[in-house]
C-alpha cells in the first residue's frame, strides 16, 4: 500500500501519517526503487491502533508509551488516569453550565446583566439595588460609584484573605432600600470632592456617614493598611480628597473591630 491507501484504510489523512513519521510515533518504511514508501498490513494495524487511542483522549506521548509496551501493561494505568481526568473535566463543565444558567436566569429577570458581569450572585444583587436606587434619582450615575462597581467586581474575583465580606455587605443593603439610597447620595458627594483639598471638612463627614452604612460584622483583610500596595494603587485612582475619605473609612473600620 502507498501512503494514501494506508491513510484511507485507517481513516486518517496522509498529513497525519507523515506527522507520525516525523515525531517517531510510527516507523517509516523503506522506499522502493521508484521512491515510494510501501506499507504493509502491520503498518495499517499500528496506525489504526494509534487512531483508536487518540480518540480516547490519549496524548501522542501517552500513545508512544503504550506502543512501546507490547504487553500493554501500561495501557490500563493510562486509561484509568484518563478516565479520572475526564471525570474532573465533566465536573468542571457541570459547574460552569450551572453558573451560565444562573447568569441567563438573572439576565431574563433583570432585563440584562450589569456591565461588570459575570459577577457572583451576591454582588449582582447589590448592583441591582444600586440600579433601582438610580431609577428614582435624576442625573447620571456618580463617577465614584462607577469606579467602585469595578473595584467590587475585582474584589469579588480575588477575595480570599478578607473572607466573606460581600455577603454581609450585600445583605445589609438588600434588607434596607433606604441604605442603598443613602449610599447613592454619598457617592454623589464623593464626586463633589473631586476638586477639594484633602483637609476639606466634608472628608471626615463623608467618611463617618459611609462607615455608618457598613455592617458591623464586615470582615477586613489582615495587615497594616499603611503598608498595602493594593490600597496605594486604589488611592491613586481617586482625587486627593476622595482618597482621604477612603483612608479615613478604612481607619474607622479598623478602630471599631473588637
Amino acid at each position: 500500500m502507498r501512503i494514501g491507501e494506508l491513510a484511507a484504510v485507517a481513516g486518517v489523512s496522509t498529513r497525519t501519517v507523515r506527522h507520525y513519521h516525523r515525531i517517531g510515533l510510527l516507523p517509516e518504511p523503506a522506499r522502493r526503487p521508484n521512491g515510494y514508501r510501501e506499507y504493509g498490513l502491520r503498518d495499517a494495524v499500528e496506525l489504526a491502533r494509534v487512531r483508536r487511542l487518540t480518540e480516547l483522549g490519549l496524548s501522542l506521548d501517552e500513545v508512544r508509551d503504550v506502543l512501546a509496551d507490547d504487553a500493554g501493561k501500561d495501557l490500563v494505568e493510562i486509561l484509568a488516569e484518563l478516565d479520572a481526568d475526564l471525570a474532573r473535566q465533566e465536573e468542571s463543565i457541570r459547574r460552569r453550565r450551572a453558573r451560565l444558567r444562573d447568569l441567563l436566569a438573572q439576565a431574563e429577570a433583570d432585563g440584562g446583566l450589569p456591565p461588570e458581569a459575570p459577577v457572583s450572585p451576591a454582588l449582582a444583587a447589590l448592583f441591582a439595588d444600586f440600579d433601582r436606587a438610580a431609577a428614582h434619582l435624576a442625573g447620571p450615575e456618580p463617577a465614584s460609584l462607577a469606579l467602585d462597581r469595578r473595584l467590587l467586581a475585582l474584589l469579588d474575583t480575588s477575595a480570599s484573605a478578607a473572607g466573606d465580606w460581600l455577603g454581609p455587605l450585600a445583605g445589609a443593603f438588600t434588607a434596607d432600600p433606604e441604605a442603598t439610597r443613602r449610599a447613592y447620595a454619598l457617592y454623589a458627594r464623593l464626586d463633589e470632592l473631586a476638586s477639594a483639598a484633602p483637609d476639606d471638612p466634608r472628608v471626615e463627614e463623608t467618611a463617618d456617614e459611609l462607615v455608618a452604612l457598613l455592617p458591623a460584622d464586615l470582615p477586613l483583610a489582615p495587615g497594616d493598611p499603611a503598608d498595602n500596595a493594593f490600597l496605594d494603587a486604589l488611592y491613586a485612582d481617586f482625587a486627593p480628597a476622595q482618597a482621604a475619605v477612603l483612608r479615613r473609612v478604612i481607619s474607622l473600620l479598623k478602630e471599631r473591630k473588637p
